[in-house]
């Protein structure tokens, strides 16, 4: 009855797996480069785009599909900062966009739904876009002393408040 619906969830679990897969791997490596805000950004991001899967799943499984917990995309291995960022501005942009798409999709189809979930979906990814976004603009404005400053900000802490 809602096959076209099922396909679109599903393609939405793979995406937002690959996300979350990527954002953790960000904040690994930003939290070994000392980058705590930046490593907090990529976890809660991650942990957001779990969210969603789990509503996803939670309307496919309503639906009588089943859910197919397969990443649409394998990690990208960055380690620079920036081009973490550019990463995860663009696919917060993609999905965003396709999220839109899948909404009309499923309107044509009859699945209100489904259509207000995605809905739903468009706003946070778009939020999460403009996170990036503004990091990606912070650097471009103080260059790699903002950076600098976060990984200073923790040797601070972790040597007990003093300077190194």
């Amino acid at each position: 009855m809602h096959t076209k619906s099922l396909n679109l969830l599903n393609k939405a679990v793979a995406d937002e797996l690959s996300a979350i897969h990527q954002y953790m791997y960000f904040h690994f490596h930003c939290d070994d480069q000392g980058l705590d805000l930046l490593a907090a950004l990529f976890k809660k991001t991650a942990i957001e785009e779990m969210r969603h899967i789990e509503v996803l799943s939670e309307r496919i499984l309503f639906l009588k599909g089943d859910v197919q917990m397969k990443a649409a995309h394998e990690v990208q291995s960055l380690k620079d900062v920036k081009a973490m960022l550019k990463l995860a501005r663009q696919m917060e942009e993609e999905s965003a966009g396709e999220y839109n798409l899948w909404a009309n999709e499923c309107a044509a189809n009859a699945d209100a739904i489904s259509k207000q979930l995605f809905e739903h979906l468009v706003a946070d990814e778009e939020h999460h876009y403009d996170q990036y976004d503004t990091e990606l603009e912070n650097i471009d404005k103080f260059g790699e002393s903002y950076l600098a400053l976060q990984s200073i900000e923790r040797s601070k802490s972790v040597s007990g408040g003093q300077a190194p």
